[in-house]
């Protein structure tokens, strides 16, 4: 009796440990499994909707800040296509972007005050327009206006090797008191001098 109740009690015990091995095994790799796709879309840029988007930077003792949506390549044809040439663009999607600079700034020898304005550009094959406007509160640019430019440079566009698959700006330091507003989107690369006095 006490053998087979020992060998009984043993079964038990065996079975038990398995069993929770196992267990524990197939909640291991679910757990694995769900981090690993979890990372999977975290690094993977799923999205078909313009993200909202900001670049910021100090220039001198100015702080400058673009805000944005940023859209996506997405397969399509940009320039030509998606962008039309010679027409003016938003430089994003949905809201007009806006630049805003927190002293006085200079663009194309312009002096501007500070303040927050509209950021537009009119892209063509060889040389790009660059517009600062005063009605930053726009949809697109339908409501745009001419007589509401500041100023406006021109700019050559470089074309790039790699893609950059969403629109994005950036502000680059350059010297004490200068710097480059540049913008990059698929294959194009676009940049303009901006100065703080």
């Amino acid at each position: 009796m006490t053998i087979n109740l020992l060998v009984k009690l043993l079964f038990v015990c065996v079975t038990s440990i398995v069993m929770i091995g196992c267990t524990n095994n197939g909640s291991d790799k679910q757990n694995e499994h769900q981090h690993d796709s979890s990372t999977a879309t975290i690094a993977k840029d799923t999205s078909k909707k313009s993200i909202p988007s900001e670049a910021s930077n100090t220039i001198g003792s100015a702080t400058i800040n673009i805000k944005y949506h940023s859209p996506a390549v997405r397969g399509r044809v940009i320039w030509g296509g998606l962008v039309s040439y010679d027409n003016v663009w938003v430089t994003g999607a949905h809201s007009a972007t806006t630049i805003e600079v927190d002293k006085d700034f200079m663009v194309g020898g312009k002096t501007i005050p500070s303040g927050k304005y509209a950021l537009f550009t009119i892209p063509s094959k060889d040389e790009w327009t660059i517009i600062i406007n005063k009605n930053w509160d726009q949809h697109l640019a339908d409501e745009y206006d001419e007589k509401d430019d500041i100023v406006r440079v021109k700019a050559k566009p470089a074309i790039t090797t790699a893609i950059t698959e969403r629109l994005k700006y950036e502000i680059e330091s350059v010297t004490a008191n200068t710097g480059n507003i540049v913008i990059s989107w698929e294959k194009i690369r676009v940049s303009f001098q901006i100065a703080v006095r």
